[in-house]
């Protein structure tokens, strides 16, 4: 992991948008998809089997801004280390999810900093 660590500072203090262009560039070069493979069949099945077992992922939903927009869009930009621009666009659009693919521990502390700025918000 410290051979990569100058490498993930970079990207972690990258836009959105230049994340998109960094995507894009290294689809290009190396001739890859970052998309997600679609599943053919049995994905119903599948879904059904997930249902059963205990959710390991959790995503932090932003159902309202509240009453202080200012505040919680210093708490998504925070959260999410994205740029200014790029947490109001969130705050602006909510209902809006925030952060996926978080463990529990992780998505409650989240959520407890938006609720202090006076969101509302909703871990699925």
């Amino acid at each position: 992991m410290d051979k990569f660590k100058d490498l993930l500072e970079k990207i972690e203090s990258m836009t959105v948008l230049e994340l998109s262009e960094l995507v894009k560039a290294i689809e290009d070069k190396f001739g890859v998809s970052a998309a997600m493979p679609m599943m053919v069949g049995g994905g119903v099945a599948s879904a059904e089997a997930s249902a059963t077992e205990e959710k390991t992922s959790w995503n932090i939903v932003l159902k309202e801004a509240g009453g202080q927009k200012i505040q919680v869009i210093k708490a998504v930009k925070e959260i999410t280390g994205l740029g200014l621009q790029e947490a109001k666009a969130i705050v602006d659009g909510a209902p809006k999810v925030v952060k996926e693919g978080l463990k529990k521990e992780e998505a409650e502390e989240m959520k407890k900093k938006l609720l202090a700025a006076g969101a509302v918000v909703e871990l699925q």
